[in-house]
């Protein structure tokens, strides 16, 4: 007993910087298991499927920070089953992983960048119908202090954020048609390019091997496409904006 409490209090005080908490909470009762931080907040994303290597060890705890274990017969009442490793897997896919703040910063930064992104090809300013420049859309989240959940998918939050971004941007959504038309030696890659920014309404190959496509694609992104095309196809592109 005495080399138990010898071990879990070298765990505690390294549990800030090397362990972290996995909870899951289940008809009122708690339970825990102590995983390696960047390991365990792979698998909650999806890159790492190897429990045994997230674990710190297979004891399953009703309070990890006192090193309360959770009984055989607990485990049996709400998990179906004392394997420690099947209910280890179930609270780590189900519950709710106590991020180091090295992590959170990480993953919130990440997350930033990509609704920044996707404000910026999506929304135009109504007034110029320009996109509003990334530097901009930053200060904005800033001054309208912008929650952002690490977990939660971009494109899930953007609908509320924008909300909020009203108040100081003037942001709107607006889409375009063009009519391209595209000479057969580019056709090819100029069509992979052109699928990967909007939609295509209609492709029409001609006999000659050149393509014409009807796009619909974010106002913002226009210039850039614009500029791709030009590129690849060195001026021969042809596009037309469909009114």
């Amino acid at each position: 007993m005495l080399a138990y409490l010898l071990i879990w209090v070298n765990i505690s005080n390294s549990m800030t910087d090397k362990l972290s908490i996995v909870r899951f909470t289940i008809d009122g009762e708690k339970f825990e298991v102590l995983v390696k931080p960047d390991p365990a907040l792979e698998f909650k994303l999806g890159k790492r499927s190897d429990i045994s290597s997230i674990l710190v060890s297979d004891e399953i705890y009703t309070d990890a920070n006192k090193g309360n274990r959770a009984s055989k017969e607990k485990l049996e009442k709400y998990f179906r089953t004392s394997n420690t490793l099947e209910v280890a897997k179930i609270i780590l896919e189900k519950g709710e992983l106590n991020l180091t703040t090295e992590q959170r910063r990480r993953l919130i930064e990440e997350k930033r960048r990509q609704i920044v992104n996707i404000i910026a090809k999506t929304y135009v300013d109504p007034k110029t119908h320009l996109p509003h420049p990334p530097l901009r859309i930053e200060q904005a989240l800033e001054q309208c202090k912008v929650s952002i959940d690490p977990f939660k998918k971009a494109e899930d939050q953007i609908k509320g954020i924008v909300e909020q971004l009203r108040t100081v941007l003037p942001l709107k959504t607006e889409r375009l048609k063009f009519t391209i038309v595209i000479p057969a030696q580019y056709a090819a890659q100029s069509y992979s390019i052109l699928k990967g920014m909007g939609d295509i309404i209609k492709e029409d190959w001609q006999a000659d091997g050149s393509l014409k496509v009807i796009i619909e694609i974010p106002a913002a992104i226009q210039s850039n496409m614009m500029d791709r095309l030009a590129s690849l196809t060195k001026g021969s592109a042809q596009a037309v904006m469909m009114r």
